[in-house]
């Protein structure tokens, strides 16, 4: 579809915000997605230029992080092709599943994420006092991780959020190398589902540009000074957009 050019420069600046939210939290979807539903592209087109387009927004936020990701190798290996899996298993369903049932899963799931982002402090201090530290986090991490890139396949807004609960919960390190490892596992997740789109989906290349752009600009700032914005001003900003998207998609 066509697009003027203030439509172009909203998507372009979400894709900017997009970049720099998944740096350091993830959620940067609740902001990409419905401003390309906002402008007039479909939910499964919005979906799939949206994955593929925030791919080169993670290579800036892994490489931010590059420093934390020291001695996780091994770890992130094993995790990684979980990661892989998922996505691939996620990016199908999408494809198979009716375009109907999109639009009634991604509301609940947009909704969840929400919640997600709200609760996240409290659900990972419940989970961290639980956790029985693993190296690698042990097979229900892996599981775990599995399930959060079917989820990113299918529809990727807040994966970054499930798997910084998951990792948080499971593995003995700071928050910062557990970031680290949510940006690299997220661009797998984004990889794998854009590389399946781009042969059998209908991508469309001129959005893909514009939050491939937005996002990289986005990423690199999120690794640079994203850390030190408030994380509430954070989740109360992607809540707002995941309800105009909830509004957007149901109206």
């Amino acid at each position: 579809m066509r697009v003027t050019p203030w439509e172009a420069a909203a998507v372009f600046a979400a894709g900017v915000g997009a970049g720099a939210i998944n740096a350091v939290v993830g959620s940067g979807s609740l902001i990409t997605f419905p401003t390309m539903l906002a402008v007039g592209f479909p939910p499964i087109v919005a979906n799939v230029s949206n994955n593929v387009g925030l791919v080169p927004g993670g290579v800036t936020g892994v490489l931010g992080y590059r420093a934390e990701l020291k001695g996780q190798r091994e770890r992130l290996l094993r995790l990684g092709v979980a990661s892989v899996i998922g996505s691939l298993a996620g990016g199908v369903l999408l494809l198979l599943l009716p375009a109907e049932a999109f639009k009634v899963i991604v509301p609940v799931l947009i909704a969840v994420a929400c919640l997600l982002v709200v609760f996240q402090p409290r659900i990972n201090e419940w989970l961290a006092a639980r956790r029985r530290p693993h190296p690698h986090g042990g097979p229900w991490l892996w599981l775990g991780v599995l399930g959060a890139g079917m989820y990113g396949g299918y529809f990727g807004a807040a994966q970054g959020i499930v798997l910084i609960g998951l990792l948080g919960s499971f593995l003995d390190e700071d928050l910062q190398r557990v970031n680290a490892a949510k940006n690299l596992l997220s661009l797998l997740v984004n990889t794998a589902a854009a590389v399946l789109f781009a042969f059998i989906a209908p991508v469309d290349w001129i959005a893909v540009l514009l939050v491939a752009l937005g996002s990289a600009a986005g990423g690199f700032l999120g690794a640079r000074v994203g850390r030190r914005l408030p994380a509430p001003l954070l989740r109360g900003f992607i809540v707002v957009v995941g309800i105009v998207a909830i509004v957007k998609l149901l109206s």
